[in-house]
């Protein structure tokens, strides 16, 4: 059973990095503002970058919840309005998600620290949580041969409709955001994903090392 609890924490573990580094990534206004002015989307939409700024602003306050509908309506069609509200829920789930497996592995941290099994806990952290570097690794490779395949994937894997094909000759939120936006969104969620999955296996490293003592029991 204790084998069994600590695979789940190394899930549970995971996912939540996981799960923090896209909503830190996502919820970025500095990144959208650098990348309006890399991909030069002020020329593209017509639209100032101050215009861009106060549009993500409104865009963003939304998805976290912070705002109806109505603030999105003087900038956006229906299709992408509606292709909104599923990307809200989206990340209304993520954000749910992350809380129930960061109290998972809270409860399964704490159950080996009382039972004084630090070292079996730390180790399984260190070594366990590797698996995220290879997978992420095979992930990148795929990736950086096809992000458009891949990404589309993605869609039809979180998504019920075809609300996110949107015209780039009519929509602004496509405009805004194109595939080069979500490709580089995605090697900065991935490489804050790996840094926050090495500061916990750094943690992990250093309870294995202070966990050696006498009073330790073997798994």
């Amino acid at each position: 059973m204790k084998k069994i609890a600590l695979i789940i924490l190394v899930c549970t573990l995971s996912l939540f990095c996981l799960l923090t580094a896209v909503e830190i990534n996502a919820f970025n206004t500095k990144y959208y503002i650098n990348s309006y002015n890399k991909y030069n989307i002020t020329e593209t939409t017509g639209k100032s970058i101050q215009e861009l700024h106060n549009i993500t602003e409104n865009l963003l306050d939304y998805l976290n919840g912070k705002s109806e509908e109505e603030v999105l309506e003087l900038d956006f069609n229906e299709r992408e309005i509606l292709h909104m509200k599923d990307v809200k829920i989206l990340f209304k789930n993520g954000f749910t998600l992350k809380y129930i497996f960061l109290i998972i592995s809270f409860t399964i941290i704490m159950y080996f620290i009382i039972n004084k099994e630090r070292k079996i806990l730390g180790n399984f952290i260190y070594k366990g949580l590797f698996i995220n570097w290879i997978a992420l690794g095979l992930l990148g490779i795929m990736i950086l041969f096809d992000f458009n395949k891949y990404f589309t994937y993605f869609h039809y894997i979180f998504f019920t409709n075809d609300l996110w094909l949107l015209d780039p000759n009519t929509d602004l939120l496509i405009q805004m955001l194109p595939e080069e936006f979500f490709s580089s969104m995605a090697i900065n969620i991935g490489l804050s994903f790996l840094s926050f999955v090495a500061i916990i296996q750094i943690i992990g490293y250093v309870i294995t090392r202070k966990g050696r003592g006498k009073d330790e029991k073997d798994i």
